[in-house]
């Protein structure tokens, strides 16, 4: 039986509007093997409430993997999630790239990077999460008329990573639906501008440049009503020390950027700024997950 194991993204960071995600180290697993017939489990996250049959979207992307290779095959999966869903963490994407990538072990990789990246982000319909979690650190994406274009960096900041995951859930599609259709044009170059500052920030190692980098005005703004706490959670990190916070891809989650030092006390803080507007919150310390999907053992 094939292992694969998939990293949490966080996408946006702020102004990057669906061009830019990270791989942090938090994983979902993914076991398959060739079966006379479909057969699915799901444990940890989703293990009462996501499908355990063909519909479900790990076994759907290893279908659609068997037929982009031009394969009839069915498959034995076994979903162990630790990525909690509709948190703004990828776990979508998590699935879907899990399933693909275990599906193509099983086959004997007739699918290379490309075509297994090609793949992925056309079932989720953005790349911004599917691209890291296959590839591992920060990946930055641009679809045009010919593709998908990307390029990988890992950021060379000393800086923790702390996200606060509060008790709520906020579905994608809903997260999108609240989003303007036109948006005013000092507010689009004010993120183009910030998008290039953070890029910046993760090159240089400069993560004093984030106050501004991180900010926004295309996305988070529209989200705030979806998010009670959000803005919250923003000012309370800031006050707590972190260079910046944002929302984790649509939300809830809040991420901030901080010293070492500070993890715990901007943790907290975040925490109880989503306790004050009504929610229970947790928080955890995560990295940069640099390998991206990763066969464990076959």
């Amino acid at each position: 039986m094939v292992s694969v194991r998939v990293p949490a993204t966080i996408a946006n960071w702020g102004p990057a509007f669906d061009a830019l995600g990270v791989a942090v180290t938090v994983y979902n697993t993914v076991q398959a093997q060739a079966s006379p017939s479909p057969s699915v489990y799901v444990g940890g996250y989703g293990a009462e409430t996501l499908p355990a049959d063909s519909t479900n979207l790990v076994y759907r992307a290893a279908a659609a993997a068997a037929q982009r290779a031009g394969r009839r095959a069915n498959f034995s999966v076994r979903c162990h999630n630790t990525i909690p869903p509709g948190r703004g963490l990828g776990s979508s994407a998590a699935a879907i790239v899990g399933g693909a990538v275990a599906a193509n072990e099983v086959l004997g990789r007739p699918l290379g990077r490309d075509d297994l990246l090609d793949l992925v982000w056309r079932l989720e319909g953005h790349p911004d999460n599917v691209a890291p979690a296959l590839l591992g650190g920060a990946v930055l994406t641009v679809v045009t008329d010919g593709g998908l274009r990307w390029t990988r960096i890992v950021p060379s900041w000393d800086v923790a990573l702390v996200v606060a995951v509060p008790e709520f859930a906020v579905a994608t599609e809903r997260a999108r639906a609240v989003l303007p259709t036109h948006v005013p044009f000092a507010d689009a170059v004010a993120n183009v501008s910030r998008s290039a500052w953070l890029v910046a920030a993760m090159l240089t190692g400069r993560p004093e440049l984030l106050a501004t980098a991180m900010e926004d005005r295309l996305h988070q703004p529209y989200r705030r009503s979806l998010v009670p706490g959000m803005q919250e959670a923003f000012i309370a990190a800031h006050r707590a020390g972190a260079y910046a916070a944002a929302l984790c891809g649509s939300g809830p989650s809040v991420l901030a950027v901080t010293p070492a030092a500070k993890v715990d006390e901007v943790g907290h803080t975040m925490v109880d700024a989503f306790q004050t507007a009504g929610h229970q919150a947790a928080y955890l310390q995560v990295s940069v997950d640099e390998r991206g999907a990763t066969v464990e053992n076959q």
